[in-house]
């Protein structure tokens, strides 16, 4: 685990401001954070939905942005229409802090084709996506996936771009759907524990997300794993993989 990953904070959910008591588990999370338990889960080498873009110019837009303590700005970023082969589409927001069309757009293309290596489920609620400059974590949630490049170089060059987009995805399609939904609690309570420390701490906000990534792991990717971490997963979390599992997903483009 490279040093840049580990002093950045996990991605939040945007805008989730309530405490939440930390769970004990009657044993321990195999994991501190599963954006970091294998780099090849999704690998820029796979196929992707993105199909084709346009940009429509520069508009108001309300965004939010990390930096200065994070808060919601408005200005008029550029605007990029972005369809996927799947029906899906997304209006990618670039920040014109970004000086040249050509350069926003460069950015654009670049996270619409790694967000659509992304299960069609997991881009299904994903309207905009907003895009700054700045170290500061990716976040998901308001029907987004929020973005700063220099962070995201980090995430590259650790080789978890991909799994980190998972995540985020996931605070943005399927929390809303499930996160306090009586299956999912059940499930909870029925696991020996959480898969990671981080989901723990913040069992209401974190854990789908977190438990996502592994189910993908186990589920579409296993021959890209170790038989260890797939056991460390199936033992820790084996009813939040069924939960998934139960739900018919729609996977593509993975296979």
């Amino acid at each position: 685990m490279q040093t840049s990953s580990v002093i950045a904070v996990l991605s939040l959910v945007l805008l989730v401001g309530c405490s939440e008591t930390i769970v004990e588990a009657d044993i321990s999370p195999p994991f501190s954070g599963t954006i970091f338990i294998d780099p090849d889960i999704i690998t820029d080498t796979d196929p992707s939905a993105y199909s084709s873009m346009t940009y429509t110019g520069r508009a108001s837009r309300t965004m939010f942005d990390r930096r200065d303590g994070g808060g919601w700005i408005t200005l008029d970023p550029y605007l990029f229409d972005t369809s996927f082969d799947d029906g899906l589409s997304i209006e990618i927001q670039v920040n014109p802090e970004f000086s040249t069309v050509g350069e926003a757009q460069n950015q654009a293309v670049f996270y619409a084709d790694a967000v659509g290596r992304l299960p069609t489920s997991l881009r299904t609620d994903v309207e905009t996506m907003w895009i700054h400059e700045g170290v500061f974590p990716f976040g998901g949630g308001n029907n987004n996936i929020l973005i700063h490049v220099g962070q995201g170089e980090a995430y590259i060059r650790d080789s978890i771009l991909e799994e980190t987009l998972v995540h985020e995805a996931a605070h943005t399609s399927l929390d809303p759907l499930y996160a306090i939904s009586t299956e999912w609690i059940q499930a909870q309570n029925t696991d020996p524990t959480f898969v990671s420390t981080y989901a723990q701490d913040f069992p209401m906000r974190e854990d789908i997300a977190e438990s996502f990534v592994p189910f993908l792991a186990v589920e579409y990717r296993s021959d890209r794993i170790t038989a260890s971490l797939k056991n460390q997963i199936l033992e820790a979390i084996p009813n939040r993989i069924a939960f998934f599992r139960s739900l018919g997903l729609d996977m593509y483009p993975i296979n």
